[in-house]
């Protein structure tokens, strides 16, 4: 069947009514626009690697059931909040009582705040970059606003845990929107999860606002299962001497995809993007990242991995522009990556997009293999081929995944890159 060149008016029908009139009439607006927009193809410079393996059938385009019981994923330490196919699940949620904190789910909010809110959304991601953030804003049920007030600092870590329960074929649209006030502190951590066998798309996207001062680390763990296609992307903006963090982990599947975008928009901001990614088998994982140094005085510090196995693919394609007025500028990317079979593809594109003359920036990318020569001095001591294969990938990416500040999901982390080598590793 050839596929659909444009999508479907299926996927801009939207399912629940429940939220506030504003962000109804958003999704409305932005259903309108994306009416016969074109799907991204091999020609889409953004799309060239993954478009081929985005299916958007029309068994997807319903949303999923969201009812049903579901509960958190793992006894998690600090705070929780539960997307269950893209809906809020209020009684599997435990919320800080602090003062100058607000979490509440976007069905909850007074027209006042959901008209303020709807201003606001999809202002973090380009249109052109991101392109189907826009559809999740044209079919998101519920979703979750964080309002951090000035000085306030959240005690424990929020975990954002988002369940897709794939029983049946369909679509899931998690909404996240943080807005941290000057000098203000939170760690959010985002799990991606899934249950069920059938087909399932999740589109999530996640926007940050770092007023003068504030200090977000977000983590970000892709973990669904074969079944399910993720597309999913983060927005940034940040005012002076702000500082986000940002730790991505993702574990392949038929289609994964991330656009992480950061705009440092007054001096003196910074932020430092991390991200760890391994593929295996048929899996395909594709990470781009844009970083925009507009205002002076702003430091980057960015650092991807990425392994594939089998016959997998792996994407990075990140991005630093400069502008003009952006003297003063500290950038610097690094992406290597690390091939275990003849029949794995990595294709990395690491840019500079410089317009201002007195800046540091620096990028590199490099691919390689396992040293064979280090294997054979780990197996000529005792150490059995597996391990050896298994402690020299390790290295390659735990200095990443040590950085990681939140102890379950490095752990999380740690089981899954277990599994995966005890997999990629057995006939070794």
């Amino acid at each position: 069947m050839k596929p659909a060149s444009t999508l479907s008016s299926a996927f801009l029908t939207p399912g629940g009514q429940s939220l506030p009139q504003p962000l109804l009439d958003l999704r409305a607006q932005r259903g309108t626009a994306l009416a016969d927009m074109p799907l991204p193809t091999r020609k889409t410079e953004n799309w060239k690697y993954s478009s081929r393996h985005l299916k958007l059938s029309e068994e997807l385009a319903s949303a999923l059931p969201t009812s049903g019981k579901c509960g958190p994923a793992l006894a998690v330490p600090g705070y929780h909040v539960v997307f269950h196919n893209g809906v809020i699940v209020p009684e599997a949620c435990e919320l800080p009582d602090q003062s100058g904190i607000t979490i509440q789910p976007f069905a909850e909010l007074d027209d006042s705040l959901a008209a303020e809110l709807a201003e606001r959304l999809d202002n973090t991601l380009d249109a052109e970059a991101a392109q189907l953030a826009r559809l999740n804003s044209a079919r998101f049920e519920d979703g979750l606003y964080i309002r951090l007030a000035p000085d306030a600092v959240l005690d424990q870590p929020l975990f954002i845990i988002s369940q897709t329960d794939a029983s049946c074929s369909g679509s899931a649209y998690p909404r996240l929107y943080v807005d941290a006030g000057r000098h203000s502190q939170l760690t959010l951590v985002e799990e991606y999860i899934s249950s069920g066998d059938q087909p399932a798309l999740v589109n999530a996207v996640s926007e940050f606002t770092l007023a003068e001062g504030a200090q977000v680390t977000s983590v970000r763990l892709s973990a669904e299962g074969e079944n399910v296609q993720h597309v999913g992307a983060t927005g940034v903006r940040q005012q002076a001497h702000s500082r986000f963090d940002s730790h991505c982990v993702g574990f392949g599947g038929p289609m994964r995809r991330h656009d992480l975008q950061v705009r440092l928009e007054q001096s003196g901001a910074n932020c430092r993007l991390n991200g760890v990614v391994v593929t295996q088998g048929q899996q395909h994982y594709d990470n781009h990242t844009v970083i925009e140094h507009v205002a002076p005085h702003c430091d980057s510090e960015e650092t991807y991995r990425n392994i594939a196995a089998g016959q997998s693919h792996a994407v990075f394609n990140g991005r630093i522009h400069i502008h003009q007025d952006a003297q003063k500028s500290n950038a610097n990317m690094s992406n290597k990556n690390l091939l275990l079979s003849t029949g794995a593809e990595i294709d990395t594109k690491p840019e500079l997009e410089i317009y201002a003359d007195d800046v540091k920036c620096a990028h590199g990318a490099t691919i390689g293999q396992l040293d064979k020569q280090s294997i054979f001095y780990l197996v000529s001591r005792g150490v059995s081929r597996h391990e050896a294969n298994t402690l020299l990938t390790m290295a390659f990416i735990n200095e990443l995944v040590q950085q990681i500040p939140v102890e379950s999901v490095r752990e999380t982390t740690q089981i899954r890159l277990n599994q995966f080598f005890e997999t990629t590793f057995e006939e070794a």
